[in-house]
């Protein structure tokens, strides 16, 4: 891979991982601790939802976060022709 393909291959790869966390930021901080007061007046299965988001909710929330890692990584890696072994465009014969 040419040095400018490589440059705008992790260029993207740090614009998405910076993303996810701002997304994993956002629910972790601003809605288990900053925001819980005003998510506690909306009940889900009889519990306040400040409270599921900071005890299950977050959980589920970083293990989707994990597949839409893998999704977006997949995409990246084929735009940019990467294989698995991070070699562009190597076909390695068997």
């Amino acid at each position: 891979m040419p040095e400018n393909r490589a440059h705008e291959y992790w260029k993207s790869n740090i614009r998405i991982v910076l993303s996810l966390l701002a997304v994993w930021f956002f629910i972790s901080f601003g809605c288990g601790i900053l925001f819980v007061d005003a998510l506690d007046t909306i009940r889900i299965g009889g519990f306040k939802l400040g409270f599921w988001i900071a005890q299950q909710g977050s959980i589920f929330v970083f293990v989707i976060l994990i597949f839409v890692y893998i999704h977006l990584m997949d995409k990246l890696d084929d735009r940019y022709n990467v294989d698995d072994g991070g070699h562009a465009g190597d076909e390695e014969e068997i």
